[in-house]
């Protein structure tokens, strides 16, 4: 393998800068991940929702959840996780299910499960969150 004379005095550069940007990564994630962690996710009658996700405070995601959502509405908060709201196509204002975990797969298959354990036929995924973090 034949490495020019400038590749070599390169390369340690390049692998300074390739450190120094890692550490600038890390120390912005690790800054503002505890700032914004918070998420929230509201429920009502006939497939309402509304939605919140990566504020600085639970009670604040939850607000602005509760504030999208149409009509009266029952809100989850999440931090580093997913919820996901599913409802009966034939029927959008019968049936319904709702789940928050830490992956956004486990949230979909067990809101949709949800929906058919409680009468649902034809269940879709009405609407999904994550925060920053899930």
């Amino acid at each position: 393998m034949i490495i020019s004379t400038t590749a070599r005095r390169f390369a340690p550069f390049a692998l300074g800068l390739t450190v120094l940007v890692g550490a600038a990564r890390v120390a912005t994630y690790g800054a503002i991940s505890p700032a914004h962690a918070a998420g929230a996710f509201a429920i009502g009658q006939c497939a309402a929702y509304g939605q919140a996700f990566d504020y600085p405070a639970e009670h604040l995601a939850k607000a602005a959840a509760l504030k999208q959502c149409k009509g009266e509405c029952t809100a989850v908060t999440m931090k580093k996780a997913c919820a996901a709201f599913a409802v009966d196509l034939t029927n959008p204002c019968g049936p319904h299910g709702y789940a928050v975990r830490p992956k956004i797969s486990a949230s979909l298959n067990d809101a949709t499960r949800e929906c058919y354990k409680y009468g649902g036929k034809e269940c879709v995924i009405r609407a999904w969150v994550c925060d920053a973090k899930g």
